[in-house]
């Protein structure tokens, strides 16, 4: 229960994209939450780049989805362009999505726009202030920070550690961040270039040399992601890229002026559980994986977004122990499909073998025209195929769910919807009610147009379905779902 003896609901370690969503989810919440950052101000570079449909989609559920639509260079098709040969060209237009597109932000744009957003809602981010030990009480996690040289100490309901790849949160729980080092060094560029390549186009390019990834911020600026053997000073110079490109890009792509770049070291990491206790990690500091396929703050942001309702359903007394269990049991194996996915399209884009390029380059164009491949490409990288199956707050596929009402920031927020059929039967209608009644503080009933019984999670994803046969006993499993993550008391009472 939130409590005046404690200074703070949630404690959020890392202002980068994740904790700044966080923040703004807490905010919306209304969520006492405090928002430390080491470093003494935002990123300056662009780092992240593309945001995928489903992730629109949440930022719409939160209410902020408005600002990265004006900033936005939509992509729309996917090339697969080796030795000058176009190997591919799919369409990302998903149509079960109101966002057919992938929308390219920078990171530092993309934390600007939260800052934004968090400054209108009363919020701000604690500079200079690092994060420096835990230790977990009864009812609540006591934590020192360090402010500018100077110790401090708060008492926090919850942690959550969003503090990227060298996570001091992960440290202090002694998690091992399991996997393994890549071992080519890759660069990261921001270049000016000609118009010789579309606008709402991504390439990605297969080479023996290492794989290149084209990802336009406009129509003559873009994102080059690119693997090197051998580094060359400090960071890369406009000649090192212009070699790249002439080596492994589209032809007649010219690289005319360098706005940004870096080498970086890249792993495919993860850990075994994102929660001990009070405390919890998401984003980098629960797992690292190659940039080709952009999903790393994707992911993240889905980590946080999946979290913060588990947390407010608890702070306010309505959510059990299951019910934060959860956010590990659904998260690990979406986050185990994203390492694989990238990892394997890493591997096949950059592979020396002589044989697998000549099967790569034989067998792309012909299942790309498939639609069965385009459209599994287009759920695995828009993440609209995210789903919570197994789930132990889940009965079924655990598939989105996402409608008009849901949209805006004020549809969706810690509560469940109940979903039944205008024209069911009177008595299926009073037993729906009922059911709302027993827990009026987390679920809401709406009468519409969908056929059976449909419970609607927080986070836009559906937690029960049941179309066709006996809709009070489908009633019956929903209570049962609901009792296994909520507080025991809505069980008293409750036949």
């Amino acid at each position: 229960m939130l409590s005046a003896a404690i200074d703070t609901d949630v404690l959020i370690v890392g202002a980068g994209p994740v904790g700044l969503f966080l923040a703004n989810e807490c905010a919306r919440r209304g969520l006492r939450y405090r928002l430390i950052e080491t470093r003494s101000s935002q990123s300056e570079h662009s780092k992240a780049l593309a945001i995928f449909p489903r992730t629109l989609e949440i930022f719409d559920m939160a209410g902020v989805v408005g600002p990265f639509l004006e900033k936005a260079n939509r992509v729309t098709s996917v090339a697969v362009v080796a030795h000058g040969r176009t190997l591919a060209q799919m369409p990302f237009t998903p149509e079960e999505s109101p966002y057919p597109f992938i929308a390219m932000v920078p990171q530092n744009v993309t934390e600007r726009l939260l800052m934004e957003e968090l400054g209108r809602k009363g919020g701000t981010v604690e500079y200079e202030t690092t994060f420096v030990s835990a230790d977990e009480e009864d009812d609540c996690v006591s934590v020192t920070v360090d402010h500018k040289g100077q110790p401090a100490s708060l008492k926090a309901s919850f942690v959550v550690g969003c503090d990227g790849a060298h996570s001091a949160v992960r440290h202090l729980l002694n998690l091992p961040f399991e996997g393994a080092e890549y071992n080519d060094s890759f660069i990261l560029a921001d270049i000016e270039t000609n118009e010789t390549l579309p606008a709402d186009e991504l390439q990605l390019c297969p080479s023996e040399l290492g794989p290149v990834a084209i990802f336009p911020m406009s129509a003559t600026r873009r994102r080059i992601v690119a693997s090197i053997q051998n580094t060359e000073g400090d960071a890369p110079l406009l000649d090192l890229v212009r070699r790249i490109l002439a080596e492994r890009a589209p032809s007649g792509l010219e690289a005319r002026a360098l706005h940004w770049s870096a080498y970086f070291r890249i792993h495919h990491r993860q850990v075994a559980q994102l929660r001990v206790g009070r405390i919890f990690i998401a984003g980098d500091a629960a797992h690292i994986h190659s940039p080709f396929g952009g999903q790393g703050m994707n992911t993240g942001l889905h980590d946080v977004w999946n979290l913060v309702w588990k947390l407010d359903l608890v702070l306010h007394g309505h959510g059990n122990e299951q019910l934060l269990e959860s956010y590990s049991a659904e998260r690990r194996p979406v986050i185990k499909d994203v390492i694989e996915t990238t990892h394997f399209l890493t591997k096949a884009l950059g592979t020396p073998s002589k044989l697998a390029q000549i099967l790569r380059d034989t067998v792309i164009p012909m299942v790309s025209r498939l639609a069965p491949f385009q459209h599994a490409f287009v759920q695995r990288l828009s993440e609209l195929g995210v789903a919570y199956r197994g789930s132990p707050i889940v009965e079924g596929a655990g598939a989105r769910y996402l409608d008009d009402s849901l949209r805006g920031g004020a549809g969706i927020g810690s509560r469940f919807l109940l979903l039944l059929d205008k024209d069911a039967e009177s008595s299926t209608t009073e037993a729906a009610k009922q059911l709302a009644g027993s827990f009026e503080d987390i679920v809401d009933l709406r009468l519409a147009g969908h056929r059976g019984v449909t419970l609607v999670r927080p986070d836009g994803y559906v937690a029960y379905a049941s179309q066709n046969g006996d809709s009070i006993a489908a009633l019956g499993a929903v209570r049962l779902l609901l009792e296994r993550q909520t507080n025991p008391c809505y069980a008293e009472g409750v036949g």
